[in-house]
């Protein structure tokens, strides 16, 4: 099984051009999958059955792993095992019988235009470590970015005259986005002011730095976010997709359609993007009770 597993990983990473995080994701799954089935004696993928998928997702169940995780993991497993049928190596796929887990669908955490304003000013001060975090957090929300694709940022990324910066997301699929006023003169004063005391040679490429000059990775990004969030008194859950969520929300506040939105934010699929309409109901009918003659 195991070699089959990872045929099927080095298929996904040359074909499909799945981003490392998303590998590591299906290699976790499947990896986990096939010490349960060799707990079982199941020594070769005909040796599974629907009623074994079943077992399978029932016993992670019973280990207390979310739903979500096991709908991960019969993803996981249906996708290899439909590469398998390509390859001729299975007659058939078991999990195709097997329903998907009914996920409950959690609204993503947004914040109000106030809140934003105030993690946005949360970074105080002329210093560099001040520039570079308002650079960050102006980022994160003018452009709905992920944390992944803002500390990928290079300098040549951004556009200045045309507005416009170049995000590197999942599968290394680029998209261009519009970026604001505010989070231009950020990022400005970051590069005329900020940077330059810790980058490590003028050709230096990554955008946003540490105090060594070596590249800002995700964990302290994510670290500056939750410190701004704390300067500004705001609540401890609020992370960096926080921001994400709340730029598209407040897009589509404003009168954008979906489809923009979805291309702003890098959405493979509108459905992924249609959570935020259930986000603006309020604003909806708040309107409507204002407005309306009889509301």
């Amino acid at each position: 099984m195991g070699a089959d597993i990872a045929d099927y990983l080095d298929a996904a990473r040359a074909e499909a051009g799945l981003a490392r995080t998303s590998l590591r994701s299906y290699r976790a799954d499947l990896e986990r999958f096939a010490r349960w089935a060799g707990r079982r004696g199941m020594a070769v993928w005909a040796d599974l059955d629907t009623a074994g998928v079943i077992d399978y997702l029932g016993s992670r169940r019973a280990e207390g792993a979310a739903e979500a995780s096991v709908a991960r993991g019969l993803v996981s497993l249906r996708m290899l095992l439909r590469f398998l049928v390509m390859e001729g190596a299975l007659q058939g796929d078991p999990t195709s019988r097997v329903p998907a887990p009914v996920l409950r669908e959690l609204l993503p955490h947004t914040l109000s235009p106030e809140e934003v304003e105030a993690l946005l000013s949360a970074p105080r001060g002329n210093g560099w470590m001040a520039q570079r975090d308002r650079a960050l957090l102006e980022l994160l929300y003018a452009c709905g970015a992920r944390i992944g694709e803002v500390v990928r940022l290079r300098t040549d990324d951004l556009e200045p005259k045309l507005r416009v910066l170049r995000l590197h997301g999942k599968g290394d699929k680029m998209r261009v986005v519009p970026v604001g006023a505010q989070a231009r003169v950020a990022v400005e004063e970051w590069l005329q002011s900020g940077r330059p005391q810790v980058a490590r040679h003028d050709r230096q490429a990554e955008l946003l730095l540490t105090r060594n000059g070596l590249p800002l990775d995700r964990t302290n990004a994510w670290r500056r976010v939750k410190a701004a969030a704390a300067a500004a008194s705001l609540p401890r859950t609020i992370t960096p997709h926080s921001l994400r969520h709340s730029f598209a929300s407040h897009l589509i506040q404003g009168g954008a359609d979906l489809r923009s939105v979805q291309e702003m934010l890098g959405h493979a699929s509108i459905r992924t993007t249609e959570v935020y309409t259930q986000l603006d109901e309020g604003h909806v009918r708040a309107i409507h009770r204002l407005h309306h003659p009889r509301g």
